[in-house]
């Protein structure tokens, strides 16, 4: 269980090209030849968590929890998985917002903005990391997105990043009726990747916030 102990502007964040280059040192407690973890301690954010290889299915939750790695938690177990069952050679863990919380009701209230302007980079690195043809996106973050109405806005900026470097976005299992994306821990193992209008998604979940008193 991870609960923040205070706003993530109240601490210091490492931005994310200097964290990457940390990340990118030999460790003592992973192989930096197959884990990819920024930063490479645990502390209240996290910008990525993954393996290596040259065809990364890029997957989209909403905020890390514990996991580490050598210490997946079932959520990115079943990521690995499924990756691996598509055909693609390694996984990137990205959230929409990097805070780590274990239960989302415990992020923090407002956007931190240079934590979201860090994790964009991050997230604009992680497309970057597939050597030949488009970026391939799972978006995975189910009905917690309607936690915070900030997710939805760090969602919209996500997107045009991907237009920018032609991302591919896809989902995996059934759809909420709200149209969210399944979560991954509940998925079978041999779940297949679905195409995911997410340009109408965000259309239509910016309309849904505008609504709210």
């Amino acid at each position: 269980m991870h609960i923040p102990t205070c706003g993530t502007d109240q601490q210091p964040i490492t931005p994310f090209s200097q964290a990457l280059d940390e990340a990118l040192l030999p460790q003592a407690d992973y192989d930096v030849s197959r884990w990819l973890y920024v930063p490479n301690r645990y502390c209240d954010y996290r910008y990525i968590l993954g393996t290596r290889g040259s065809r990364p299915l890029i997957c989209v939750g909403i905020n890390p929890s514990t996991a580490a790695p050598n210490a997946l938690d079932n959520t990115l177990k079943s990521v690995e998985r499924i990756a691996l069952g598509n055909g693609y050679d390694s996984f990137i863990m990205f959230n929409v917002y990097a805070q780590r919380a274990t239960r989302p009701d415990d992020m923090e209230q407002t956007c931190n903005p240079y934590l979201h302007q860090e994790n964009m980079a991050a997230f604009r690195w992680a497309l970057e990391q597939t050597s030949s043809g488009a970026p391939t996106v799972w978006a995975a973050w189910g009905a917690i997105i309607e936690k915070r109405p900030y997710l939805v806005r760090c969602l919209s900026d996500m997107l045009q990043i991907g237009r920018e470097l032609g991302a591919c976005w896809y989902s995996a299992g059934a759809r909420s009726k709200k149209g969210h994306p399944h979560h991954p821990l509940y998925l079978r193992k041999d779940s297949t990747l679905d195409p995911f209008d997410v340009s109408l998604y965000v259309e239509q979940s910016l309309s849904a916030i505008s609504l709210l008193p």
